[in-house]
């Protein structure tokens, strides 16, 4: 799934009443593109950007559940609007190629940890075959 910043802008301000069209393409374009080099300062980024924008409920709470008897269903609709649009931002900041790598998630907490595992295995397995370069190095 391919979204285009205009759409993504546009969902946004039809979704959030306070934020003007300036506020979010500029908060949006302060994300970096997810490289193999950036992970850190991209999740950074990205906690930041939701977080400003006030839709970072989803990566800090578990998703309520709902029964007969549950009268919040204004805290599960935030959820689910907060969740949605974590899951869309962060997936316009990640390369195609890093998405098709990743099992589709419904998510955004868990979308951010596998990512975070997928990382953690890149950055283990290079500093294994630097630590087996520099110890098969002569002098």
């Amino acid at each position: 799934m391919v979204v285009n910043v205009s759409m993504l802008v546009y969902f946004v301000l039809y979704t959030t009443s306070v934020a003007t069209a300036t506020n979010v393409i500029a908060q949006i374009s302060n994300i970096p593109m997810l490289s193999r080099t950036n992970f850190k300062a991209w999740q950074d980024t990205m906690e930041i950007v939701l977080g400003c924008m006030d839709l970072d409920l989803a990566l800090r709470v578990e998703q309520p559940i709902s029964t007969p008897d549950n009268l919040n269903e204004v805290k599960i609709e935030k959820w689910e609007r907060s969740n949605r649009m974590c899951l869309m931002i962060m997936k316009h900041s990640i390369p195609e190629v890093f998405r098709g790598s990743m099992t589709e998630s419904k998510s955004a907490k868990k979308f951010l940890e596998k990512i975070e595992q997928y990382f953690a295995m890149k950055e283990k397995s290079e500093a294994s075959s630097l630590l087996a370069k520099i110890v098969l190095m002569k002098y």
